[in-house]
């Protein structure tokens, strides 16, 4: 099992930027990829970014050059800075892990809110 903790969310104004961050535990070695998903109110979840565990990346279109995901093996933790904030970019943002041979997420975290205000 692996347990998923996201932090750092919060009421941002648009323009600026926060930093979101996933600790994740347990079974950690079973990890191929880790990603972040967000879902608007009324939307469905959608896929941010991603980082595999050799450290490749992948962005949806729509965050391309504003998001970076990155992570830090040492803490066994994936961060999203996100800059240049949209009001369209506001969602509860979740964090989530894949295990090696699967092609579907196994593990989510519970979510953390990102408001974009005017």
């Amino acid at each position: 099992q692996v347990q998923l903790v996201e932090s750092g969310g919060g009421l941002v104004q648009a323009g600026r930027s926060l930093r979101l961050s996933c600790a994740a535990s347990g079974n950690i070695f079973s990890i191929s990829a880790m990603g972040w998903y967000r879902q608007a109110p009324g939307k469905q979840r959608t896929l941010v970014a991603t980082i595999t565990s050799s450290g490749s990346t992948n962005y949806a279109d729509f965050v391309k050059g504003r998001f970076t995901i990155s992570r830090d093996n040492v803490r066994d933790t994936v961060y999203l800075q996100m800059n240049s904030l949209k009001l369209e970019d506001t969602a509860v943002y979740y964090c989530a892990a894949r295990r090696f041979g699967y092609s579907d997420y196994n593990y989510w975290g519970q979510g953390t809110q990102v408001t974009v205000s005017s």
